[in-house]
C-alpha cells in the first residue's frame, strides 16, 4: 500500500471526493501559475509487516510506481499512525500453527484452487465453512486474512498467538488498559479467530489492572422494575393510572416548585397535574398522590 501525502499549504487544489493531489500543471481545471509544478510529494510504504519507508518524488521524476524503490528514504517521524507492531518470528511461528490445524489445511487448498471443490467444503466445519462462501478468507504470502466489512485481520487459530495478541492489544504498557470498547476495536483490526469475541471477553473480564482502571465510581443504579401493563381496559376510575414528570420548570410559588407530576386516569382520561420539585424521592412521590388523589376520589 501506498501513502501519498501533500503538504496543506501547498495542496489547495486537491480532489475533494478522493483527496487524491492533483498536480499543478496546465491541465488541471485549478492551476495556478503562482506556484511551482515541481513541489515535492512524500510518499510512504507500508508493507504486511506494517514496516514504514518514506522518501520524496516530484512531477518530473514520473509517476509514484516508476520510482526508484532501491533509492535511500527521508527519516519522517509517524504521529498519525497506529497500528500493532508483530516481528518476524510471529509470523514464522503463526505459519507453523496453520499446518497443524487441520481445518485451516482444508481451507488453505480451497483458496488455492481455482474453481470449488465440493468434497474438500464438506470438510469444513463451521464458523469457517460460512465465512468461506461469504468470501471472507483471503491468503497473502502464506498468511490467512479474515474479511469483515471494510477491514481485514489476521486469521490465528492457536492459543498461544492468540493469547500474545490479547497482550499487545491490552496489556503492554503504550496501550495502558483501556476500556474494553477501544480494545475490542483494536483486536478486531489486528486478528481474528472463531468465537474471538467470548475469548475477548472472558480476557478482559478476568484483568485485574483493567478492573481497577475501570472501575465505577458513581452510586449504584435503583431497581428499576417494569410493570406490565393490563391487557383489558380498566372498569373503574382510578383503577389503572399513568405518571409522569416535567422538569425544568422556572421556581414559582412559595415552595418554589420547579417540576410537575401529571398523573391521567385511563378509565375517565381526567388529568391531574400536581406541582412538586425534582429532588422528591419516591416516598415524596407516594405522599403526593395519596394527597391529591386517594384522599380526594
Amino acid at each position: 500500500m501506498t501513502i501519498i501525502y501533500k503538504e496543506g499549504k501547498s495542496h489547495t487544489n486537491s480532489d475533494g471526493l478522493s483527496r487524491w493531489p492533483l498536480y499543478n500543471v496546465k491541465s488541471n481545471q485549478a492551476y495556478d501559475p503562482q506556484l511551482s509544478a515541481n513541489i515535492p510529494i512524500h510518499f510512504m510504504e507500508i508493507d504486511r509487516r506494517k514496516n514504514f519507508r518514506f522518501s520524496e518524488w516530484a512531477p518530473e521524476s514520473g509517476t509514484p510506481d516508476s520510482r526508484d524503490t532501491n533509492s535511500e528514504g527521508t527519516e519522517t517521524p509517524i504521529l498519525g499512525i497506529s497500528s500493532s507492531h508483530l516481528h518476524n518470528k510471529f509470523f514464522s511461528a503463526l505459519m507453523k500453527t496453520y499446518a497443524k490445524h487441520k481445518q485451516c489445511g482444508i481451507l488453505f487448498q480451497l483458496l488455492q484452487k481455482k474453481y470449488k471443490s465440493p468434497e474438500l467444503e464438506s470438510q469444513l466445519e463451521e464458523p469457517l465453512l460460512r465465512d468461506y462462501k461469504d468470501n471472507k478468507n483471503f491468503l497473502i504470502d502464506g498468511l490467512l486474512y479474515h474479511r469483515e466489512k471494510h477491514t481485514s485481520a489476521l486469521t490465528v487459530v492457536d492459543r498461544d498467538p492468540i493469547s500474545l495478541i490479547l497482550q499487545g492489544c491490552h496489556d503492554c504498557p503504550s496501550v495502558g488498559h483501556r476500556s474494553e470498547d477501544r480494545t475490542k476495536e483494536r483486536v478486531a483490526t489486528t486478528a481474528w479467530w472463531p468465537k474471538w469475541e467470548e475469548v475477548f471477553s472472558e480476557y478482559i473480564n478476568t484483568c485485574e489492572g483493567f478492573q481497577k482502571a475501570n472501575r465505577k465510581h458513581g452510586e449504584r443504579y435503583g431497581l428499576l422494575q417494569h410493570i406490565e401493563e393490563p391487557k383489558q381496559e380498566p372498569k373503574h376510575p382510578w383503577e389503572t393510572i399513568k405518571m409522569d414528570w416535567v422538569t425544568g420548570l422556572f421556581p414559582g410559588g412559595k415552595a418554589k416548585f420547579n417540576s410537575c407530576l401529571i398523573i391521567v386516569d385511563r378509565f375517565s382520561k381526567s388529568v391531574t397535574c400536581v406541582p412538586c420539585h425534582k429532588e422528591d424521592t419516591a416516598m415524596n412521590t407516594a405522599l403526593l398522590f395519596w394527597n391529591n388523589i386517594i384522599s380526594t376520589w
